[in-house]
C-alpha cells in the first residue's frame, strides 16, 4: 500500500512507481503543502513531487520507504 505524501521525511530514501516507471528517490526538502524536492538516485536528476504526479496517479502507483537489513529507513547522508 502506498504511503501518504504527508508522511515523507527529508533525507530519507523512497521507491516510487507510477505509470510503469520505477524510481529511487531521496527527499531533499519540503517545499509547500505536500510538495517535496526530490533527487532521483539512479539518474541524479532533481524533481518536485508535483512534476512527478503532473499526469496523475496510474493504476500501479506505489510509494514506499526503502528499509535496510536492520529495519530502519535508509538515510544516505549521515551528519
Amino acid at each position: 500500500m502506498a504511503m501518504s505524501l504527508d508522511s515523507l521525511r527529508v533525507g530519507r530514501v523512497y521507491t516510487f512507481v507510477n505509470n510503469g516507471e520505477k524510481r529511487t528517490l531521496e527527499v531533499l526538502a519540503k517545499l509547500s503543502g505536500s510538495d517535496f524536492k526530490v533527487k532521483d538516485l539512479d539518474t541524479t536528476e532533481v524533481y518536485t513531487f508535483e512534476e512527478l504526479l503532473r499526469w496523475g496517479k496510474g493504476k500501479d502507483y506505489d510509494l514506499d520507504e526503502v528499509i535496510d537489513q536492520f529495519g530502519k529507513g535508509i538515510v544516505p547522508k549521515q551528519f
